[in-house]
């Protein structure tokens, strides 16, 4: 029996159905995924450290530290569109399965922010990342669906956003507290996680672009076929698919883990002497003084600071008065001194 010919003008022929994506879970993305929550508990330690001064400087607020943040962040919210394709392609339950998601994340969302509003009112969240993938989860479903130039085009646009709002000159009513979670105003809130939807939506849309592009090509793949055998890949794919929990419960164990270790050994001897020698230099040279007397007279106050034993008695927080008009009768001392170490 010979197969059956079909026509040049065949439909089957000239248009074949596009890719879709796969309906199994694939353990490579919880793998993925299980990365980016090591990397960022990594990052919160280090945070953490900093934050309950076991450390000489916090080294998660340094330029390489606000870099591997938002790596981190980017990362998650572009796993974020990469799940959203795979779970549409189950068919079966999608839209069940997408809700009861959805409402765990903004109950979560909302109870970071009642916490932090209790614990830290000057700096509590209102839009950090689980808000930022809560929305991002509704407003990404015409992507879903969307022709992928279009999605592209939308990725690159929201991810310039706060770029071209600052070239054209931002309205003054972006920055209106209500609207402070688009990211588009001049304004950077005081708060401890604030992942505005521009440009950080783009990331999501550049993930459904990510997964509709290559998750079928994934699946048919080995390393689509690649499931965890040690213990740590099982331990990290496992981590992956229950991210949420992860999420919610690693901080607050870091956190009281460290505050033993701190009520222990006490702050790090050299804690904050960095802020203090940038503080010192900034405050100099907002009288006209040159920085390199600026340098100088820090770092002298500094030393002085330790001999006279009033850092230890600061980081303590056991500085009475008398020992700060001494400290206030050091910075002038080092300052003359370094005065007139440079007029000679």
């Amino acid at each position: 029996m010979t197969a059956p010919q079909h026509r040049s003008g065949d439909p089957a022929i000239q248009n074949p159905p596009p890719p879709t994506a796969p309906a199994r879970r694939l353990a490579v993305i919880d793998l993925a995924r299980g990365v980016a929550l090591l990397a960022m508990a990594l990052y919160h330690l280090t945070w953490d450290l900093g934050f309950l001064r076991l450390t000489p400087e916090n080294a998660a607020l340094s330029p390489l530290g606000r870099a591997a943040a938002h790596g981190i962040a980017a990362s998650f919210l572009m796993l974020v569109g990469v799940s959203l394709v795979l779970a549409q392609g189950r068919k079966s339950g999608w839209w069940r399965s997408y809700l009861a998601r959805l409402g765990r994340i903004a109950l979560a969302a909302g109870a970071i922010s009642l916490a932090t509003s209790w614990l830290f009112p000057d700096s509590w969240i209102f839009f950090g990342i689980l808000h930022c993938i809560a929305l991002s989860s509704v407003l990404a479903l015409p992507a879903l669906k969307a022709p992928l130039p279009l999605v592209g085009l939308a990725a690159a646009l929201v991810l310039a956003g706060p770029t071209l709002a600052a070239r054209a000159g931002s309205p003054g009513f972006l920055d209106a507290p209500g609207l402070l979670f688009l990211g588009l105003g001049a304004t950077v809130p005081t708060t401890n996680d604030y992942v505005p939807l521009f440009p950080w939506f783009g990331f999501v849309l550049a993930g459904i672009g990510l997964g509709r592009i290559g998750l079928p090509r994934l699946a048919a793949s080995r390393a689509g076929a690649w499931a965890p055998r040690g213990g740590a890949g099982r331990l990290a794919t496992a981590a992956g698919r229950h991210s949420l929990a992860v999420y919610l419960l690693h901080q607050p164990l870091l956190l009281g883990l460290l505050y033993g270790v701190a009520a222990v050994t006490g702050p790090h001897p050299r804690a904050g002497e960095g802020q203090f020698l940038r503080e010192y230099r900034a405050n100099c040279e907002s009288y006209a003084m040159q920085p390199a007397i600026c340098r100088i007279a820090a770092r002298c106050s500094l030393v002085r600071l330790h001999d006279q034993g009033l850092w230890q008695r600061n980081l303590r927080g056991s500085l009475t008065l008398p020992d700060q008009a001494t400290a206030t009768g050091i910075y002038q001392e080092c300052l003359k001194a370094a005065l007139g170490e440079q007029g000679r």
